[in-house]
């Protein structure tokens, strides 16, 4: 009973590292949803025999081809504007959405405003008032 907790528990972390690394081999999805990289997943699973924990094996492969084998990138330093910038541009967004929506408008319904100063507006008139 428990070499199957500690299989059970070998296979979770394993399948946790292979969904927080990308495959490189194409760079287009994680080493878990792509079966491209068989070479990566069987030393991920070495690792995990090894009784590596999970931060261990993605240094190594962090060391190998940099932050961008990463699935989630690390809030911290540039990286951490991928986290906020959504939220701030969504809360700049709702803000101009509620101010548009308060704002009043300035003619009122069914009167049409007429600018002041058009050349020629009272001969437009006296011809408007003979085509009725």
């Amino acid at each position: 009973m428990f070499s199957f907790l500690v299989l059970s528990a070998e296979t979770d972390l394993a399948t946790d590292i292979k969904q927080s690394l990308i495959s490189p081999c194409c760079w287009a999805g994680t080493v878990y949803v792509l079966d491209h990289n068989p070479e990566m997943e069987e030393q991920i699973e070495r690792f995990v025999a090894m009784e590596k924990t999970k931060q261990e094996i993605l240094d190594y492969y962090i060391g190998l081809y940099g932050e961008r084998i990463l699935a989630v990138p690390k809030a911290e330093g540039f990286n951490l504007m991928v986290w906020v910038t959504p939220v701030l541009a969504g809360m700049i967004g709702i803000s101009f959405l509620i101010f548009y929506i308060r704002t009043p408008k300035d003619t009122p319904s069914g009167v049409i405003s007429v600018p002041s100063g058009v050349p020629f507006d009272d001969e437009i008139e006296k011809e408007l008032q003979k085509m009725d």
